[in-house]
């Protein structure tokens, strides 16, 4: 009657423990969940500044020809007409 009674506390340790890291990693995950619900938030910010800060560059670029004005320059410079 002992070695049953050591194999149903040996048991019961088992699944006491497999309890305990079950909770741990639930833990764990929303913790996890919460700093990339939290990055998001920021990467989406930066995004947004980004685009307000790019707003003004590519209105000034638009007003002084812009896009053309370096692709002439930079096929100048690859044909060695225009210095750097």
């Amino acid at each position: 009657m002992l070695w049953p009674m050591f194999y149903l506390a040996l048991a019961f340790c088992g699944i006491a423990v497999l309890g305990v890291l079950a909770v741990r990693v639930g833990v764990e995950v929303r913790r996890f969940t919460r700093a990339v619900g939290d990055s998001s938030e920021r990467i989406t910010r930066a995004a947004e500044d980004l685009e307000r800060a790019a707003v003004p560059l590519a209105g000034r670029a638009g007003a002084t020809g812009g896009a053309g004005e370096a692709a002439e320059h930079a096929k100048g410079r690859a044909s060695g007409r225009v210095r750097p």
